[in-house]
């Protein structure tokens, strides 16, 4: 895995806002007396939410004051954890392309294509606009309904790069598509739905 380092762009500094405030305040008193800490990795994902979609120095800081521990330990987990961007991603989507093996045999390198025509030629860069970027990542658990690619929280799964190219221009417009199966398969049925019961399926109707 390559270094990964903070962008060397950084503001000055970072606080929760009140709400963010509020909600980082109840999740650590979820924890017992002693074990606030554990709190660490969600609070650092609600500061890359507020924070853009990436998660600057300063919050790592202010994370570390919150919770009593030493900088050098939460530097640790911020880099450690690629679900942490370290560098300022795409305003409308920052699109993560499953490379494993399942999403590679269906398909992920033509979505990779994708990417590198309609965003930047080389992951981690923004669009000329700002509003997209992209990497490859390992597996994001869709294995199932391979290709994939995740965009924030959601998945979006059984991708060509023509129902690709379809997500890009939703996420344009401000208007991003269901997640999950972008053909309608259901769970991980099979193409075409499911296959078996379904004498059993016809008795009940």
């Amino acid at each position: 895995m390559a270094v990964r380092r903070f962008d060397p762009n950084q503001p000055a500094s970072f606080e929760f806002t009140p709400e963010n405030l509020a909600w980082a305040q109840a999740t650590i008193a979820k924890y017992p007396p002693g074990k606030q800490q554990s709190a660490v990795i969600p609070l650092l994902w609600r500061a890359q939410e507020q924070h853009g979609g990436w998660l600057p120095e300063p919050a790592v800081r202010y994370i570390a004051d919150m919770l009593g521990m030493p900088y050098i330990r939460v530097y640790e987990i911020a880099t450690f954890y690629t679900m942490f961007q370290l560098s300022p991603v795409g305003r409308k989507a920052h699109v993560q392309v499953c490379g494993t093996t399942p999403c590679m045999l269906r398909g992920s390198e033509a979505l990779i294509e994708v990417c590198k025509r309609r965003i930047h030629p080389e992951p981690h860069h923004l669009s000329e606009d700002g509003d997209f970027s992209w990497e490859e990542v390992e597996c994001i658990a869709c294995c199932a309904n391979a290709p994939a690619v995740q965009i924030g929280k959601d998945t979006y799964e059984d991708l060509t790069p023509e129902l690709f190219e379809q997500l890009l221009d939703g996420f344009a417009k401000g208007e991003p598509p269901k997640p999950g199966s972008q053909i309608g398969r259901q769970a991980s049925c099979p193409v075409g739905g499911p296959t078996t019961l379904k004498d059993f399926i016809k008795a009940q109707d």
